[in-house]
């Protein structure tokens, strides 16, 4: 499979990963250096988005929520990135940021257990 991207979104996918969030750097450290046996990417352009951290191997887009997405145009902007994941066949786990501070060992096992479940159909 191969994931096509709008060249443009090159330059401000660099420029977001420079400028991480505190949040998102959490995440990284969790993931980064194949960790958890797989190789993920930050700020992945995909389509016509950027999406926080994409795993190809896994087929895995994880978004990191924070206070903005509270706001209804951007869980709008949410959803048509998530039914264009769905057209490509890649999975979707989101994170709430109060989840990978506060909770970011149940955000560990989240994704242990998508790994997991993902090697146990690839073996079936």
């Amino acid at each position: 499979m191969k994931i096509f991207y709008k060249s443009e979104l090159l330059e401000y996918a660099r420029i977001l990963r420079k400028e991480q969030t505190y949040v998102e750097r959490i995440f990284w450290n969790m993931v980064k250096g194949r960790q958890l046996g797989y190789d993920f990417h930050r700020q992945k352009p995909i389509g016509n988005f950027i999406y926080d951290f994409f795993c190809f191997e896994l087929k895995l887009v994880v978004e990191i929520d924070g206070i903005t997405h509270l706001d209804r145009l951007v869980q709008i902007t949410d959803e048509v990135k998530a039914d264009y994941l769905s057209e490509l066949d890649l999975k979707l786990l989101r994170f709430t940021d109060d989840e990978v501070i506060g909770n970011s060992n149940q955000v560990y096992e989240k994704l242990k257990n998508f790994i997991s479940e993902f090697e146990s159909a690839k073996v079936k």
